[in-house]
């Protein structure tokens, strides 16, 4: 039976609104016949038909779309056998450049100018009455701010943080709602906007007002009538505007205030005013994956700790609580956050800095439910204070965005799977609407260092589509105008050296290029490396210039700019010093200059620029002869040895030959001689258990990936740890943290992807899927069993359907199962050496395993 399992425009499967004049539709099939495959397929949307020979990312080219509009598209495809299936969905245009008829509005009376604090959050009113009989009724939203629209007491959609976080500067998004069931005769709109990103305290330096100087509304609510006419109600000196509403207080560090003695429609409100902003931005329909609920998560115990009750909830996470309980009108219960407990069992709150992470509650009489709307917080345990253990029921709700998992591994040691687990928790407690470092200190940035190395094992867990693309807008839009790309985007009030007049540094900047490039191998749209491509080639030429700028000769390859204008091998746990991991910048600047300009080249091939593809590909060659020449004794030692300066030239191919080989046993004598410990910072991490199985030592990789000892992967998960840590020695042997004045400010999160990166060679080794084209329209399944792995199982959701791969070592014998999709061919690769090249369907093979390496 052939059947499509997934169509999907602007890569999601319903409910897109959007502003694209030109839609991308994608569809995955299944089928239960072996070797198929697509003959024909027919996409209709508003009349335009098309055969269409792509599966991914094709857009729409027929008449122009209308705003305001729900259109259908249907798609029939028939397959090898002549079977064929179909499906259909709807989408809606948005405004598609529609002026507003609506304002901006705000408190002119408010004014706001404490520092390193947000704002009190505005509520806005609007009460209307219907005269007809309402049809259909949606409201365009935006905000300088974020913002929560409520209808007749009832919250319109499920997200959190609207209207997201973008450059506001050049992109701010709307959101569209259809209202239409929450409506009645007489109506009552609330809308609270709280300071969130663009007007309340951001960044470790709590800078506040980056974008405006208070809060501003705009909205739209647009009535269709039974009869045929409308109405529109938008956002003008006819809303009345209060801060005395339910939200008292309100920061993304700090928490919340809410007093739920309040009645908001008794409030004194105030006429609202037009305001003028100081951004001109482009209000586009969301294009986001917005941040909303997901897992409930229980306690797993609470203790008494004096006047305060200490919930675990067994789980470091981002999110927020949710509390229902019996209250008193007045008392006041105050919930606090945190990753650790002290020795005492008290919350240790030391490493969050500034950050107060506390949500109060201000009860009414009787049963009540709270949970904060406009902050959220990373913790494991909280504590309570104000009431009492039998009149409180606590829940916590996990937040992040709307991120649809498509990877899943599995395997037979206990301590691998979580590790699995921990880097798709601390991926879900960072994927908050923007690719953040951590959820719980006063930070929160979109360091672009951290996505970078991350992209590849990201792309496999998620459909990272809309995410990624959403992000890569504002990376495109605040790129220097000489090339260099901010350390974090939206900078948004970072300053030095986040836009460092003119500068360029590795690795946080290759995400321009790490980016698109994870995206485009995991998704097959050509169209995203189209859209980013001049991004890509302005930073790598951004990068060759500041290479240039020293020595003569070789040297001009080599990227020598100070090294405290780098991170270089960034927390690297064998040198304890951020000046010593900084001034690793040479090696890692160096190695990340041949490697985007060699992704640059491939690109431009792809895209039919062959001159650029020559121009980058002759660049990449003499960076790495320049790092052999300079770096090296000629002969694959490193006349400098650490980890990293090993790692990046094994694994981008700047060594070859007899050079390869040395370099590679040189990398295994200092794994041998650190007692198979990482020594790696950001650079290396992602790839040094390739650069040792693909060169030979995987027995070396899996000791390496299977150490208990500190630092390695599995150290944290003996200490009990449930996300991945920002630095390795995040805890001793006694659960204490050790670092101290180390020129970071107490610089340790206990929930930051970076180092997750090894995920990747979980899937791409351990379990062997790996793309050999884009999409993984042709792929390989070629596991590299080791470390006493006795089976490992996983599958993985392409554009073009499920992959899945299982294998077993049992009485001597690898034994191997596996599905291909439908449309694609698999290169089995057996560990004894023999290949199969498989079409669509099921199969299972199987070989002598001589030994199980350990």
């Amino acid at each position: 039976m052939l059947k499509i399992t997934r169509f999907t425009c602007e890569n999601i499967q319903s409910g897109c609104v959007t502003d694209a004049v030109c839609p991308r539709f994608s569809y995955c099939l299944e089928s239960d016949r072996d070797g198929n495959g697509v003959r024909s397929a027919l996409l209709s949307v508003n009349g335009w038909s098309v055969q269409v020979a792509e599966q991914i990312g094709i857009r729409y080219r027929g008449a122009e779309l209308l705003p305001f509009h729900t259109y259908r598209a249907e798609l029939t495809v028939t397959d090898q056998y002549g079977e064929t299936a179909g499906a259909e969905l709807t989408f809606e245009t948005g405004r598609m450049g529609t002026p507003w008829e609506a304002k901006w509005i705000s408190d002119a009376d408010y004014s706001f100018t404490e520092r390193k604090v947000s704002p009190r959050p505005m509520t806005f009113r609007r009460k209307f009455k219907a005269e007809k009989k309402i049809s259909s009724a949606k409201a365009y939203a935006t905000a300088l701010g974020i913002y929560e629209l409520t209808v007749n007491g009832q919250k319109a959609g499920n997200r959190y943080f609207a209207p997201g976080f973008t450059s506001y500067q050049t992109q701010l998004q709307y959101q569209t709602y259809d209202i239409t069931d929450l409506l009645a005769e007489n109506n009552t709109i609330f809308v609270t906007v709280a300071g969130g990103w663009a007007v309340g305290s951001f960044v470790f330096t709590r800078k506040n007002r980056i974008t405006a100087d208070r809060q501003a509304l705009l909205m739209e609510i647009r009535l269709t009538y039974e009869d045929g006419t409308q109405e529109l109600i938008g956002t003008d000196e006819n809303w009345g505007v209060t801060e005395s509403g339910n939200c008292q207080a309100a920061d993304l560090y700090d928490g919340e205030i809410y007093d739920a003695t309040i009645d908001p429609d008794l409030a004194i409100f105030r006429k609202a005013a037009e305001e003028k902003l100081r951004i001109h931005p482009q209000i586009l329909a969301d294009y986001s994956a917005p941040v909303t609920a997901h897992e409930e998560m229980l306690p797993v115990s609470c203790r008494h700790t004096g006047d305060r009750l200490i919930y675990d909830f067994g789980q470091n996470f981002a999110g927020v609580v949710k509390l229902k309980l019996h209250g008193k009108e007045g008392q006041r219960i105050t919930v606090r956050h945190a990753e650790l407990l002290k020795p005492d069992g008290s919350l240790n709150t030391d490493f969050l800095r500034t950050a107060k992470a506390t949500a109060e509650y201000i009860c009414k009489d009787g049963e009540q439910v709270y949970s904060p709307r406009f902050t959220y917080m990373g913790f494991r345990y909280i504590s309570i204070e104000g009431i009492a253990e039998q009149d409180i029921e606590v829940s916590a709700l996990a937040l992040y965005s709307d991120l649809r998992q498509t990877g899943r591994f599995e395997c037979s040691d206990p301590q691998l799977n979580r590790l699995q687990q921990n880097i798709l928790w601390s991926a879900k407690s960072n994927f908050m609407d923007i690719p953040t470092d951590c959820p719980q200190r006063d930070e929160r940035m979109g360091w672009t260092g951290d996505i970078a190395v991350f992209a590849q094992t990201a792309c496999f867990d998620f459909d990272m589509s809309r995410f990624l693309e959403k992000w890569l807008e504002d990376v495109q839009a605040e790129q220097l105008p000489t090339g260099g790309i901010p350390n974090t985007v939206p900078s948004q009030g970072y300053g030095f050296p986040a836009t460092m007049p003119a500068m360029a540094i590795d690795f946080w900047g290759d995400a321009c290029v790490l980016v698109p490039w994870a995206l485009y191998q995991a998704g097959g749209d050509i169209g995203v490396l189209r859209q980013y491509y001049p991004m890509m080639k302005k930073y790598v030429n951004a990068c060759r210039f500041w290479a240039g700028l020293t020595g003569t000769g070789k040297k001009r390859y080599i990227w020598n700019t100070p090294s405290a204008f780098h991170f270089g091998d960034w927390v690297a746990p064998d040198v304890p010093k951020m000046s010593q991991w900084q001034g690793r910048s040479r090696w890692t600047a160096t190695a990340s200059l041949k490697n985007t300009s060699g992704i640059v080249a491939e690109i431009a091939a792809l895209l039919g620029k062959q001159e650029d593809q020559k121009q980058y590909r002759q660049l990449s060659e003499r960076v790495a002869d320049a790092y052999r020449a300079v770096f090296t004794d000629g002969n694959g030692r490193l006349k400098e040895e650490f980890q990293t300066a090993y790692v990046l030239p094994l694994y981008f191919h700047i060594f070859s030959g007899k050079e390869r080989e040395n370099a590679a046993e040189n990398l295994v004598r200092l794994v041998k001689k650190s007692d198979y410990c990482i020594g790696t910072g950001f650079p290396g991490t992602p790839y040094i258990l390739f650069a040792l199985a693909d060169n030979g030592y995987a027995d070396i990789a899996y000791k390496m990936l299977l150490n208990r000892k500190c630092p390695s992967w599995l150290y944290e998960v003996k200490m009990g740890a449930t996300t991945i840590w920002e630095r390795w020695d995040g805890l001793d042997e006694n659960g204490t943290c050790p670092i101290g004045d180390d020129g970071t400010d107490l610089m340790i999160s206990y929930n930051h992807y970076a180092s997750g990166a090894v995920g990747d060679f979980l899937y791409r080794r351990v379990l062997g899927i790996e793309p050999d084209e884009a999409g993984y329209r042709r792929f390989r399944m070629a596991p590299v069993p080791g470390g006493g792995l006795t089976f490992a199982k996983g599958s993985l959701e392409t554009p073009y359907g499920l992959i899945s791969c299982e294998w077993e070592i049992k009485e001597g014998r690898f034994m191997l199962q596996g599905k291909v999709p439908a449309g694609t061919t698999c290169q089995v690769r057996l560990p004894d050496g023999s290949r199969h090249e498989m079409q669509s369907g099921a199969f299972s093979f199987d070989c002598v395993m001589e030994r199980n390496i350990d």
